[in-house]
């Protein structure tokens, strides 16, 4: 079963290595990090980053990758969605007008409660 996070898979980098499918992106950046030489030859999936393969291989694997399809409908799913402006989910709400009027308030000079503190670094430590 694909699904099945207790499957085992097998590590591209070092074959004798067998992984849980749960934890096979962790052991995945370990190994990358400990066999660099191994890793420089391998060219990561553009449609799933589990998938390293030869970096010869890389054109053949992109051609035939299972996740592949999954990219592609995703795409295919997002260029028929309307845009996000034309979407009506219904709601008829509008906010209500401003009552505040900013520029006003300042030339009629309004109170202001707020007051300015200036405080000198050695004035705060004394």
């Amino acid at each position: 079963d694909l699904l099945d996070p207790e499957r085992l898979i097998q590590c591209p980098l070092v074959k004798n290595h067998w992984i849980r499918a749960r934890r096979f992106p962790y052991h995945l950046v370990k190994c990358k990090e400990s066999n660099p030489e191994i890793a420089k030859k391998l060219a990561t999936c553009p449609f799933n980053a589990r998938h390293l393969v030869p970096q010869s291989e890389l054109s053949s694997h992109i051609m035939k990758c299972n996740d592949k399809a999954f990219v592609e409908q995703d795409v295919v799913n997002r260029s028929c969605e309307p845009p996000q402006g034309q979407l009506n989910n219904g709601s008829t709400w509008q906010a209500p007008p401003c009552a505040e009027d900013w520029e006003t308030e300042l030339v009629e000079g309004s109170e202001c409660t707020f007051v300015w503190a200036s405080l000198h670094y050695s004035e705060q430590n004394s």
